[in-house]
């Protein structure tokens, strides 16, 4: 199973930089999402490993070979597109079996190999079907069985859901992961969805701006992002802005705009610190002392109700209330907001504005 790694990476394109001086190695065995927003350059990292696109600057290391002037037909790699490109003149069997012909394997293994992939994609019964007879998620279950049956151990999934149903990304999604591991090949996917990549990865890589911006388990992104781009990307969080009034050894003790002091995890700031606190929603309650605010939005989320509230500091909080005792809410209640102090984590202040800070582009 081949280990990657990408180092001093960059690739430009004129004067636009879409990748820049990315370091990165995937183990053997490991799925990796990269993640982020649309033009951050994750597509671009996902071809110059493919071999589809030439670094400008830096290596790409498959196995520990130098992919540089190699093609893609021969970095034994699979590849799945995210428009399903399967050759519509040919059926089920026929394009699975496209990857053993080409690779030249022997007639026992061009026969037994499309039916064992067809068959791990739960598909071998409509092996005679041509793509235009089936769903969108049948007929990226035949590309992935297609890129398998090829002998790669590398799998590359290029945003491989995107074009798909909602329902059909979920159920797809543990599929991929199911199956990849059942085969313990080396996976790098590549998505913009957050839910996505939270489900499938034993890593995600963020990336914004060309740029690496943090890389760890889907966990402890959520739970203990290092920047605060990272907390705003996954998943919802409240960001409020303060400064810091007292540090002690068990917690932070901040002060906000409306001069209410809130607490934070305890850090490594000091009093007078200007500092961003960033708190996610599910950890956010109405209680009898907190943040004044009042009930602006509420919008039922299924088991519960996400409400927004405008608190005197002008920061708009959401925070949300399992049905049904959200419905003893009204637009325009009067609520004192608070948390306990491990849900609240502390960023320093951007000196260009939290919105700076956080936006996609």
């Amino acid at each position: 199973m081949p280990v990657v790694e990408l180092k001093g990476v960059s690739k430009r394109f004129g004067k636009v930089v879409a990748s820049s001086d990315i370091d990165l190695r995937i183990e053997d065995g490991e799925y990796v999402t990269i993640l982020g927003p649309s033009g951050c350059g994750k597509t671009t990292l996902i071809r110059m490993i493919a071999g589809i696109l030439e670094p400008s600057e830096g290596q790409v290391l498959i196995g520990g070979r130098d992919m540089s002037g190699i093609p893609i037909e021969e970095r034994d790699i699979g590849y799945v597109f995210q428009n399903i490109a399967l050759f519509p003149h040919l059926n089920m069997l026929e394009n699975v079996s496209y990857g053993p012909i080409v690779k030249d394997m022997s007639e026992e293994d061009r026969q037994t190999i499309p039916v064992r992939y067809l068959e791990l994609v739960n598909l071998l019964d409509r092996m005679k079907v041509f793509p235009s007879a089936l769903s969108g998620g049948e007929q990226q279950k035949v590309a992935l069985a297609r890129a398998l049956a090829s002998g790669a151990r590398l799998l590359l999934l290029d945003e491989p859901l995107s074009a798909l149903d909602a329902r059909v990304r979920m159920d797809l999604r543990y599929e991929l992961r199911r199956i990849t591991k059942d085969l313990g090949l080396t996976v790098l996917h590549v998505t913009h969805d957050q839910e996505e990549a939270m489900t499938v990865s034993d890593r995600i890589v963020l990336m914004r701006n060309g740029r690496i911006v943090e890389s760890n388990t889907p966990e402890m992104m959520y739970r203990a992002p290092k920047e605060l781009f990272t907390a705003n990307f996954i998943g919802e969080t409240n960001l409020l802005a303060g400064v810091v009034v007292e540090n002690r050894d068990d917690r932070t003790l901040v002060e906000v705009r409306d001069g209410t002091v809130v607490e934070a995890q305890p850090s490594k700031f000091e009093p007078g610190d200007a500092v961003v606190i960033s708190v996610r929603p599910e950890r956010v309650h109405a209680l009898e002392e907190g943040l004044n605010a009042v009930v602006r939005t509420m919008s039922f989320m299924g088991t519960y109700i996400r409400i927004t509230a405008e608190a005197d500091s002008e920061d708009i909080l959401g925070f949300d209330v399992p049905v049904p005792r959200g419905r003893d809410f009204n637009i325009g209640d009067n609520v004192h907001l608070g948390w306990s102090m491990a849900s609240a984590l502390l960023y320093p202040r951007p000196p260009g504005g939290i919105a700076e800070a956080v936006k996609l582009e």
